[in-house]
């Protein structure tokens, strides 16, 4: 095997780990300055870090200024066992990195923020500060992120600046149980958790594409609302108020399948330009009678339908928003 060649990690056969011996003295361990490759009889060196076994050269651990390059130039003493390998006490988990950047200046740093501060941990006992920079500098720009944040709402102002700035579809929760002025149906606070539950799976879902806001400060119980290129596109409320024998209660619903079918229609403005009119209208037609008329009548008074249908509110305490505006996009 060629001196320059990539080393042999794992223990080899018939020889036992040794555990923790290293550049103190141990049972067997002969102390001795190295003097290059006739102190070991070969043209590799032979070291056991931490159990671990590795075949390398002295042009590779004398590259670079380090710890290394003192013990194998003769300025500190080694030791070695009585089968003539060299003793480092450290663990040898991350030495085949170490000896990697030794050989190219540059090295895989491993995918954990944990191993890169393993792999830190021994750049800086083996004094390699490349190394020690490399890793530092990972380990800064690879913070972890959030997979999802989600703002809270703290007043007017602010939901209107989020929204009117925001570039992607927004999707708004608003849930504020104590503005409840009556009692509860039985039902209702565990519908009160399945669309919060919801929200938090949808943001998980969507974070990339959507920006999920959360509504504490409003007038609503449990409010779903939708935006698109700064425009309310839905509302979908889920609180009504119902009658008993002798009082009012408050009943909360659960739309999830609306909920869903308005978080997809939002993501048709995840683009510019805004969607054309024949996918947004196949997204409601269902919503609107017969057209019939409409096609007789032409383009006209398809216009005319389409202003009527604007303001349109839905039976099931849904309200939906004219995707239809004459502004110009960001105002």
């Amino acid at each position: 095997m060629s001196g320059e060649s990539c080393l042999h990690q794992q223990p080899l056969a018939g020889h036992t780990p040794l555990g923790s011996l290293a550049t103190r003295p141990s049972a067997g361990a002969k102390p001795g300055g190295y003097r290059g490759t006739a102190g070991l009889g070969s043209k590799y060196v032979r070291l056991n870090v931490g159990g671990t076994l590795y075949y390398t050269t002295v042009q590779v651990l004398t590259r670079q200024d380090s710890m290394l390059r003192a013990m194998f130039s003769g300025r500190m003493e080694v030791f070695t066992d009585k089968e003539g390998w060299v003793l480092i006490d450290r663990c040898g988990k991350h030495f085949g990195a170490i000896l990697a950047y030794l050989r190219d200046a540059s090295v895989t740093l491993p995918k954990t923020r944990q191993g890169i501060r393993e792999l830190l941990a021994e750049a800086k006992y083996y004094l390699i500060q490349g190394l020690v920079a490399t890793c530092q500098s990972a380990l800064q720009e690879n913070k972890e992120q959030a997979l999802c944040m989600i703002p809270v709402i703290t007043s007017v102002k602010e939901e209107e600046r989020l929204i009117q700035t925001c570039t992607k579809p927004v999707v708004k929760l608003l849930y504020n149980r104590s503005n409840n002025k009556y009692s509860y149906t039985s039902n209702s606070d565990d519908n009160l958790l399945k669309n919060m539950e919801l929200f938090d799976k949808l943001s998980l879902s969507y974070s990339g594409r959507v920006l999920f806001i959360r509504d504490v400060i409003g007038d609503e119980i449990c409010c779903w609302s939708f935006y698109g290129q700064g425009r309310k596109l839905a509302e979908v409320c889920c609180t009504s108020i119902v009658y008993a024998t002798e009082k009012k209660q408050t009943k909360v619903e659960f739309p999830e399948a609306r909920i869903y079918e308005e978080t997809l229609n939002a993501l048709l403005y995840e683009t510019l330009p805004v969607p054309d009119n024949s996918l947004l209208e196949a997204t409601r037609r269902r919503h609107c009678g017969s057209h019939s008329e409409e096609e007789e009548g032409g383009e006209r008074d398809r216009d005319r339908d389409r202003d009527r249908d604007r303001d349109r509110v839905r039976r099931i305490h849904v309200k939906r928003y004219s995707t239809y505006d004459d502004r110009p996009l960001g105002h």
